[in-house]
């Protein structure tokens, strides 16, 4: 794609990372202000460590004019193995956000394959992403499967789910 390029995010983009981050719950509809401030105090201080360590590798697509128009990330985190990988960690991807004047014009995609890439150069034997409903079709292009994951969130009581 001609019009964007993709570039690593450093500690000074780490801004942009929080604002992606709190965009996509909110248009995921986790509108409580109070939760997403704590989220984004959270982010804060994870990016703040994991950007500058490398176990969040993000990356930024930006538009001809400069402007920052999307960007996702890997999280690479330690763990017990994974099968078919000599490595003990595991790659994640997530934070996936394009702005909404950008969408539909192939910037998700190309930001998605420049973060498989950088996991098989890496030698992952696979990558994992939670899925939301706007880009389960993307994913499944890609050649992303349902697991078996399950999950428990102690935030909710039994009656929300």
């Amino acid at each position: 794609m001609a019009y964007i390029a993709i570039r690593v995010a450093t500690t000074s983009d780490i801004p942009i990372l929080l604002r992606h981050r709190r965009l996509m719950w909110w248009e995921m509809g986790r509108r409580d202000e109070s939760a997403l401030d704590l989220m984004e105090t959270a982010a804060r201080e994870y990016f703040s460590k994991a950007v500058p360590d490398g176990s969040y590798h993000g990356l930024l697509a930006v538009n001809p004019v400069g402007e920052t128009i999307g960007g996702g990330g890997i999280v690479i985190s330690p763990w017990p193995g994974v099968v078919g990988q000599r490595a003990p960690k595991r790659a994640m991807i997530l934070n996936l956000y394009v702005e909404r004047d950008h969408r539909r014009r192939g910037v998700a995609s190309e930001l998605m394959k420049a973060m498989i890439l950088w996991c098989r150069q890496h030698s992952f034997s696979s990558v994992a992403l939670h899925a939301s409903d706007e880009g389960r079709g993307l994913y499944e292009r890609l050649g992303f499967k349902p697991t078996d994951e399950m999950r428990l969130d102690f935030n909710k009581t039994a009656n929300e789910s």
